[in-house]
């Protein structure tokens, strides 16, 4: 406790505070907040001197006022006998009238605000029992947005939506309304574990109150015997302000990517920012600079935007003697895939294949294909991208990483815009200087963690450095919320207890986030990082119609009887099919965040590029043709239907009757040869849960088709107003639209 002179004594609280704030050692908004929510707190300074006999209010003002303003905190305990910042999280004991339960000032029972009380015990027992998976980890943090509102609970009997730090909701009228939430994880690094340990409600997120937090939740995990070695935060303003609040300097000659905790204390803590976020950063920059200068190469956004805005082409070559058609000509379209990555090794591949076509807009752009290079090995390392998805840092991966870092340093400090300004000296800097400290800190990490036998590992899993476990985590919250908007307080509240409930912190566990992919966390923030998105921007796309030269892409009307059947012609039949599944393809494809799932739905000539960034694709009567797999599903889902019943029944098109479908096709899937050889072992990631990436695809094949052949208007631009379909009956109950003809 702090200590008290013989002048303290004639003090009141609200005087100090006064007194505080006309120095200027706290702002005149927390003194405001502080005397309207604790008006009255005792006066009496010995009243302070013993933590156990806090009152609820009391607990509330120490905690507020140490993490929203250490410094005042610190000088009032040179007045006040104030608690120690270390004994907010210590763990003691509060007697009730029936029991007593296990808790710190900072900590809530359930899923109230604060830090998780449950979950640390569960941290603590897995600590007990010797699992070293659970010795080390890295905290992550990020806030998320909330809607202003006041609401009433009728089991407390209290209003709710104020600012919560864990001691209990401020409640005065005076008292701000929360409007984020900030939520911290903890994720294991050698063994892929999450932990949500709590969150707190606040009307502003300020870098300096993340700062505090984390500090708080470094501490409760060392008194439970975990070692953090790592935080990490998003790469805003409020990260780089929390950032330097703990001691990191981002200085591009000098950076200092560790910090003390205890403060002076020999264990140091590494500061990552989320990779995805500088990535964005650096997107920003390039498009806002259009050209920067690499020493001697140049680096050009245009040749990303030409390449998002390259429209389908057709490309015919002889065919080899091996195809049994020497000297006819084969016919593909080249198409870019609009799921591929911006930095990635797809993009660089792209741009130089179609320079050696001689396409005029991408000549000279080798400066550019340089630049995405590197950021692609880049982020190889940071996201642990191997060949099989996920690869750990090993200790003899060292000198390969630290060439490439080095690599990255050279360039990002010598970037130039088209006025010869550096760029790692302008308002674009912090994407460039987020990599920079990330390769420090992980290189620290490399050298004290992961090289001595014995210290930690053999080997790091670089993704825990990453938000990605934090974004899976928020984006079910999200969907627990039931809105797509900013939750209130009473929403979010309930969502967290909803989740909390089925939290398991098993590594790999359904509820675990630490075994999905963490390039595939979040297809809405991947979708920014795409070329899709840079098409989007420059050349925004009406709305969704048929292409008029699609002949068939009606597809089939499912006939009505066993006889109507026998007299369909089987070659049109089959040709229909083709077609309509083709036209699934192209729908599933506009919407697809995954490259090489994008790239499985057609049949595509796959030996003239390694990558799937550009495909060249077969058609028919305008349709692109769909790879085999597709087909296959199509076909299935044609079966069952035929099988079931008649579409478009009133009692039967529906929801549920829609879903049972969906089972039926997959019962029929089962024991069958696998789909999709083509793709690589990433379609199995997060293979625990039922939405990896395998039957997420074939869930949306089989109901964009059935959605398609039950509610054909819906989907088919059957009535243009510049064209007609000339409806040609077949045999049977088919229809097919014939060729389009001008009005």
């Amino acid at each position: 406790a702090g200590r008290c002179g013989p002048a303290a004594r004639r003090r009141t609280v609200p005087s100090i505070l006064r007194e505080l704030a006309e120095k200027r050692r706290l702002p005149e908004e927390i003194v405001s907040l502080l005397q309207a929510q604790f008006s009255d707190l005792p006066r009496e300074l010995h009243s302070w001197r013993q933590m156990a006999d806090y009152s609820p209010e009391m607990r509330q003002f120490v905690c507020l006022l140490h993490l929203y303003h250490i410094k005042a905190y610190d000088h009032l305990r040179k007045i006040l006998p104030l608690p120690h910042p270390y004994s907010l999280t210590k763990q003691v004991f509060y007697s009730f009238i029936h029991s007593e339960c296990l808790s710190s000032w900072l900590s809530s029972n359930g899923a109230a605000a604060g830090f998780s009380s449950d979950v640390f015990l569960r941290l603590q027992e897995q600590v007990e029992r010797g699992d070293q998976a659970y010795r080390h980890c890295a905290v992550l943090v990020q806030d998320v947005s909330l809607q202003k509102q006041q609401e009433w609970d009728p089991q407390s009997r209290r209003l709710m939506g104020f600012v919560d730090l864990g001691a209990g909701s401020l409640d005065a009228d005076e008292a701000p309304l929360a409007s984020e939430a900030i939520i911290l994880m903890a994720a294991g690094i050698s063994s892929p574990w999450t932990a949500p340990l709590g969150y707190f409600l606040v009307n502003s997120t300020s870098g300096y109150l993340l700062a505090q937090l984390l500090r708080q939740a470094i501490n409760k995990l060392n008194n439970i015997g975990i070692v953090v070695l790592a935080v990490t935060s998003g790469a805003s303003a409020h990260g780089a302000e929390a950032a330097r609040a703990l001691g990191i300097r981002i200085h591009p000659r000098r950076i200092q990517c560790t910090f003390q905790h205890p403060p002076g204390s020999a264990h140091s803590i590494t500061y990552f920012f989320d990779v995805y976020h500088a990535l964005l950063l650096i997107r920003n920059a390039l498009q806002c600079f259009q050209k920067v200068e690499w020493l001697s190469d140049s680096v050009w956004w245009q040749h990303m935007v030409e390449l998002a805005a390259l429209r389908e082409q057709r490309v015919s070559e002889l065919c080899s003697p091996e195809s049994g058609r020497a000297g006819s000509k084969a016919s593909y379209h080249l198409k870019v895939n609009l799921a591929t990555l911006l930095f990635s090794e797809g993009v660089a591949e792209a741009l130089e294949h179609l320079q050696k076509l001689g396409l005029a807009s991408f000549q000279n752009c080798s400066g550019t294909v340089k630049f995405v290079r590197l950021m692609s090995s880049l982020c190889d390392v940071f996201y642990g991208r191997g060949p099989c998805g996920k690869e750990p840092l090993l200790a003899g991966n060292y000198a390969r990483i630290s060439n490439l870092f080095d690599e990255a340093k050279s360039c990002f400090v010598n970037l130039t815009d088209s006025v010869g300004r550096y760029i790692i000296k302008s308002k674009r800097k912090l994407g460039f200087l987020s990599f920079l400290l990330n390769a420090e800190s992980l290189k620290w990490l490399s050298s004290n963690y992961a090289c001595p036998e014995g210290t930690l590992s053999h080997h790091l899993h670089t993704h825990a450095f990453s938000l990605g476990p934090l974004e899976q985590f928020l984006r079910a919250l999200q969907q627990a919320c039931g809105s797509s908007g900013s939750p209130t307080c009473a929403v979010f509240q309930a969502a967290y207890q909803k989740l909390l409930a089925s939290c398991s912190l098993a590594p790999g566990s359904a509820h675990s986030s630490g075994s999905a992919n963490p390039w595939d966390v979040s297809l809405s923030q991947r979708r920014a990082l795409t070329l899709g998105s840079i098409r989007a921007q420059c050349h925004p796309a009406p709305g969704r119609t048929l292409a008029p030269e699609h002949p068939y892409s009606a597809g089939l009307l499912l006939p009505s009887s066993a006889l109507s059947n026998a007299l369909t012609d089987l070659s049109l039949y089959t040709q229909s099919l083709t077609c309509a599944a083709g036209w699934v393809a192209e729908h599933l494809a506009l919407d697809l965040q995954c490259e090489a799932c994008l790239a499985s739905l057609f049949e595509a000539d796959e030996s003239r590029l390694k990558h799937t960034s550009v495909l060249y694709i077969k058609k028919l009567g305008g349709v692109s043709l769909p790879s085999a797999s597709v087909h296959h599903v199509t076909s299935i889902s044609e079966r069952v239907l035929n099988r079931y019943g008649k579409v478009g029944g009133a009692n039967k098109n529906t929801k549920l009757w829609h879903l049972s479908l969906e089972q039926k096709v997959f019962q029929e899937l089962l024991g069958e040869s696998p789909l999709f050889p083509t793709l690589t072992n990433h379609l199995l990631d997060g293979e625990l849960s039922i939405n990896n990436h395998y039957t997420v695809l074939v869930k949306e094949i089989t109901r964009c088709y059935l959605n398609m052949r039950t509610n054909p208007a819906q989907h088919l631009n059957l009535k243009s107003p510049c064209r007609k379909h000339k409806l040609k009956r077949l045999k049977g109950k088919h229809l097919f639209p014939s060729p389009l003809v001008s009005c």
